[in-house]
């Protein structure tokens, strides 16, 4: 059975954004077959989060609750917490032994996070060397395929060159993975801009039927559309961009007919969205109200899932300390 691999940082709410990105098409993977492993990446939200790590426990069972209210099955897809799975860490060490600086500065997204999170010091090894962590956590389970968006492939192709550098030195071990790159559809926040926690423009997945309706009413229009008469361009139109995700293409051209031709107003075109972003997200919101209700439900599972990954994680690692031949002392009586 081929391995999916794939993990989600825990520095805050997953909202709208995160679930179409991502998290559906998780949900879609894990119903196609693949063997599948999700992990939450609490060491890798220490690469930013290290100066003050207080929330990211909280944002930890966030996610996890989040995760089951969406769709994914532990029966089907191995849900784990990255720190509970040591060998992350050990393959780390090894592959940071052979992994060149240059490859690491040359990261496309390293002096742009830098620079969108300039109130935090990230002069630091570990946000440098994230990457090789990042390697290790696909590496370790001889993943197949990564699900990624076009914007993500430099990381993955890095991961790719380590493994090379990896078999070159001690021995074919780790498959490269390929990407199973996934359609990521624009999705705005309220106020028109990518939405983002960051930004507080997010509609999150815990929000209630209540609380998204009053994030979408004032919701971000055509900026050209200035009275009820006035025709309007959806092309122009964040909340068009949500429809594309929410409502079905029948109902879509109807609603680019009305705007164009003022048919309706934008509190309308707001209405329908509304009704079937609610279609998703409705069940996913009860839902996850009965798993915060029941934490050691969701603890059990992530615990149960660290173990499992562990296991599988222990025999690559087996054969990762074989191939670089460390030397292992017999115990005390045992054979030459």
């Amino acid at each position: 059975m081929e391995r999916v691999l794939s993990g989600m940082r825990p520095t805050g709410l997953l909202h709208l954004g995160n679930y179409l990105g991502a998290l559906r098409n998780w949900v879609e993977l894990q119903e196609e077959g693949y063997r599948c492993f999700y992990f939450i990446a609490d060491w890798h939200a220490l690469t930013t989060e290290y100066a003050d790590p207080s929330q990211v426990a909280h944002y930890c069972r966030e996610v996890a609750i989040d995760w089951l209210a969406a769709g994914l099955d532990p029966e089907k897809s191995v849900l784990f917490l990255q720190s509970q799975v040591l060998e992350h860490a050990e393959l780390h060490i090894f592959l940071s032994m052979i992994t060149p600086v240059s490859w690491l500065e040359r990261n496309p997204t390293y002096k742009e996070i830098r620079q969108e999170l300039k109130d935090r010091d990230l002069a630091t090894y570990g946000f440098l060397g994230y990457p090789v962590l990042q390697a290790s956590d696909i590496l370790i389970y001889k993943a197949h395929y990564v699900p990624v968006g076009v914007d993500q492939l430099p990381h993955l192709e890095l991961t790719r060159e380590i493994a090379r550098r990896f078999n070159y030195l001690y021995g074919p071990l780790f498959p490269e993975p390929k990407p199973k790159l996934t359609q990521t559809p624009k999705v705005p926040g309220v106020d028109g801009r990518k939405m983002s926690k960051s930004y507080d423009n997010a509609i999150y997945l815990g929000d209630s039927p209540e609380v998204v309706w009053e994030k979408l009413r004032p919701m971000v229009t055509d900026t050209q559309r200035k009275r009820r008469t006035d025709p309007g361009d959806p092309e122009k139109c964040p909340v068009f961009d949500l429809h594309r995700a929410f409502t079905p293409s029948e109902v879509r051209e109807e609603v680019v007919e009305n705007c164009k031709k003022a048919g309706f107003g934008c509190i309308d075109c707001k209405r329908i969205l509304y009704g079937h972003l609610m279609d998703v997200m409705g069940p996913i919101y009860e839902k996850r109200r009965e798993l915060a209700a029941r934490p050691s439900l969701v603890d059990e599972v992530i615990l149960d899932g660290s173990r499992r990954a562990r296991e599988t994680a222990r025999e690559t690692m087996v054969e990762a300390r074989t191939a670089v031949r460390l030397w292992c002392p017999l115990a005390e009586g045992g054979a030459e």
